[in-house]
């Protein structure tokens, strides 16, 4: 199959091939990049590749229903099928080892390995048990998200992350993963973006379940959190050996100009995207300001629940994609602005990566106690296509080079960053986008399943031989 990945290094595009690609990508000498402790990796997220959403016992997620809903997904795509993961994952992990990345970010999908009453799911066990003992016998660091978004409809039924109950339910599925697959996982992220989860799910309804309530966001984000933190302790004691941590999508917010009310939005801004998650995390309590913001919308917090919350963490995953520029919107919040003659990707996000520096320099300082990072998603999507047996994705190359650069700037300034994830191995359901916009740095032909590399991906895989063969 022309241009497989299981024999990446044998047919490099001639473009990658004879220099004229690699050399942009190549980091600088003094790079921490080149350190060989440094992980480089990618991700995926399981209602995003798997499919088989009706196989060997899975239940309904909150994803299933809403992508059936008509109107919510971009051309009413669907995860049923996605990138065929759960009959394609041999391939999909020699491919990943033949690029030869370091490490795998998976996560799992909860309604796959539990029933309603919390029996276990042993078909859907025994999947995750073979792909990562496989990832093991590779060599690859694997890093374990529980929740990705794919909450199992019959809590939602019950009031899902509005009900306080759910958060008891997911240190029951923390408990039983964490016994079930102890030793094959490197790192457990206990929840992937909850701001997400929160403000798109229950917030303003873009995402499942389709609420639409600012109140009820910030209840859902504060149940979110509180099973983050039931589940850490579950986890140190199944699996001492793994890292723990939880996994923060950042957003960098500038102001539109220098007024007081610009500089005054774009912080509530920032307050609303990281603080709203870092503060209870890292200093055992909400941001007032968030409450500027939307008044009248405190969460109920029970005695405890804000220690709990605040249990000390191995590491933190750092998601960052785009910048936003706000203004003041004239009463107590803010509105967006879009830059003119900004570089943009397929999602219309801008193209800034002195974001993610600042914001990681910045927590820094905010955070005294801020554990080691991982960049565990980062990427950009674009309509790539394939042309006699290639993908020339040269926009991601770009942005890969100019965010790595970035990271490695934070490091020169002192913050503790140990490895960055590639979004995402492949192109994959993006929610609701459904399959027009592409992420991955290897293309997926949705109709055929057919996986193509791109040169993103083939010039990540030079840089990782070079970089063993000086180690």
């Amino acid at each position: 199959m022309a241009n497989d990945a299981s024999a990446v290094f044998d047919t490099l595009s001639p473009a990658v091939s004879k220099g004229s690609l690699a050399d942009p990508f190549t980091p600088p000498a003094d790079s921490a990049l080149w350190r060989k402790n440094f992980l480089l990796g990618a991700a995926t997220a399981s209602y995003q590749i798997e499919g088989a959403v009706n196989e060997d016992g899975r239940l309904p997620s909150i994803w299933d229903t809403f992508s059936a809903i008509p109107g919510k997904v971009l051309a009413g795509d669907t995860g049923a099928v996605a990138c065929d993961h759960y009959h394609r994952w041999e391939a999909d992990i020699e491919m990943l080892a033949s690029l030869g990345l370091e490490g795998y970010r998976l996560s799992i999908a909860w309604p796959r390995v539990m029933d309603a009453a919390g029996v276990p799911n042993r078909k859907g066990l025994d999947f995750y048990k073979r792909l990562l003992n496989r990832l093991k016998e590779k060599g690859i660091t694997t890093f374990v998200t529980l929740y990705h978004w794919d909450l199992p409809q019959h809590l939602e039924d019950r009031g899902g992350w509005l009900n306080r109950d759910t958060a008891y339910r997911f240190a029951d599925y923390a408990d039983l993963m964490s016994r079930e697959l102890a030793g094959t996982v490197d790192a457990w992220a206990t929840l992937n973006e909850p701001w997400c989860s929160a403000y798109l799910g229950y917030g303003n309804g873009h995402h499942a379940p389709g609420l639409a309530n600012d109140r009820f966001a910030t209840q859902a984000m504060h149940h979110l959190l509180l099973a983050h933190g039931l589940a850490v302790p579950v986890l140190r004691a199944n699996d001492p050996a793994s890292q723990k941590g939880i996994v923060a999508n950042i957003g960098r917010g500038t102001p539109n100009s220098d007024s007081a009310a610009d500089q005054r939005a774009a912080h509530l801004f920032e307050v609303q995207h990281n603080a709203w998650i870092l503060d209870p995390l890292l200093k055992g309590s909400y941001p007032q300001d968030l409450f500027e913001l939307w008044p009248g919308t405190e969460p109920l917090v029970l005695d405890g629940d804000m220690e709990t919350i605040s249990a000390p963490l191995d590491f933190l995953g750092i998601n960052y994609y785009f910048r936003t520029n706000v203004a003041s919107d004239g009463a107590h919040g803010f509105r967006d602005v879009p830059l003119e003659g900004v570089e943009r990707t397929q999602m219309g996000w801008e193209v800034y990566p002195d974001g993610l520096r600042d914001l990681l320099t910045g927590f820094k300082k905010t955070y005294h106690n801020l554990p080691p990072i991982y960049i565990t998603e980062n990427g950009m999507a674009s309509d790539d296509q394939v042309t006699d047996g290639h993908v020339d994705d040269t926009q991601r190359i770009s942005f890969l080079k100019r965010h790595l650069a970035a990271v490695d700037q934070a490091i020169k300034a002192g913050v503790d960053i140990r490895g960055y994830f590639l979004w995402s191995l492949m192109d994959n359901f993006e929610w609701a986008f459904g399959y027009e916009r592409r992420f991955g740095v290897v293309h997926v032909d949705y109709s055929t399943q057919k996986r193509t590399v791109k040169h993103s991906a083939e010039l990540v895989a030079k840089f990782l031989k070079e970089r063993k063969a000086r180690a």
